[in-house]
């Protein structure tokens, strides 16, 4: 990562709540930016963004330009092999504020969002870095919207033509409630495929970042399968191919009486 450009989109400025949403949002990015030595090259503002029901969310939106060092580090997003191991770099939590759990399933935007620790956030980058370079890395993805089991859904069907299953055990962390285990959106965690994961597990304690393995990468016949405690959940690929890659043109392919049952019972994202 070299430097960012930034989109600030945001409602009635002349609002105090509106104001203070832009004054926060600029000073947490620029607090980021010193955290990770990332400079801002420049960007813009987009104010007044309402309509007859309210403004809307606050939406900074960043966007970053790095460097590669070698095209032997390009690592992509999506599992690649059977049998690889999948670690979670970081840690889940009982946060749930803020999730589009619930906006989505509850209707509900509310609640403090996770806790952001910058220099957990730079130690787990550098750990990831440092074992994309030693090679031990077959994949890697964040956990973001929707948590870590739409991020480990992402993973198995990432590649339309070429989906591959997982089995996932999460029962070390099975004291957390279950919605927050799955849907939280902790922050500081990446999902990784390896082949090597002692090697993983090293470079992440260097780092002292927490990490373990949580699963192992299957066949696609074998599906997607969480595990934690006695309770498994479990689907073929196929559904989640289908939501996932016919959003949009579903979306764009609705009649308008079917968008008006859609704004009024809005589906989780990607469905």
């Amino acid at each position: 990562p070299m430097a960012i450009t930034n989109c600030l989109n945001f409602g009635n400025p002349k609002r105090p709540e509106v104001y203070f949403q832009f004054t926060q949002a600029v000073r947490g990015m620029g607090e980021a930016c010193v955290a990770l030595g990332t400079p801002v090259t420049g960007g813009n503002v987009s104010f007044y963004n309402e309509n007859p029901r309210g403004a809307v969310h606050p939406t900074p939106v960043v966007g970053m330009v790095g460097l590669i060092d070698s095209l032997e580090h390009i690592t992509r997003s999506g599992f690649t092999t059977a049998g690889d191991d999948i670690v979670l770099l970081g840690e889940p939590s009982d946060e749930l504020g803020g999730s589009e759990y619930l906006a989505r399933l509850h209707g509900v935007v509310a609640g403090a969002p996770p806790h952001c620790d910058l220099a957990r956030e730079k130690a787990t980058i550098d750990a990831l870095l440092d074992a994309i370079r030693a090679g031990a890395v077959r994949s890697a993805h964040d956990c973001s919207d929707g948590g870590l089991a739409v991020a480990l859904a992402e993973c198995c069907i990432a590649d339309e033509d070429g989906t591959i299953g997982a089995e996932i055990e999460l029962t070390k962390w099975g004291a957390l409630p279950l919605r927050a285990l799955l849907f939280g959106e902790a922050q500081a965690r990446i999902v990784v495929s390896t082949a090597s994961a002692p090697a993983v597990l090293e470079h992440a304690r260097r780092h002292g970042v927490p990490a373990l393995v949580i699963g192992r990468v299957r066949s696609p016949e074998a599906g997607f399968s969480i595990r934690v405690g006695e309770r498994v959940m479990h689907t073929p690929l196929e559904p989640l191919v289908r939501a996932f890659h016919d959003a949009i043109p579903s979306i764009m392919n609705a009649s308008v009486a079917e968008v008006a049952v859609l704004e009024q019972h809005p589906q989780p994202s990607g469905a």
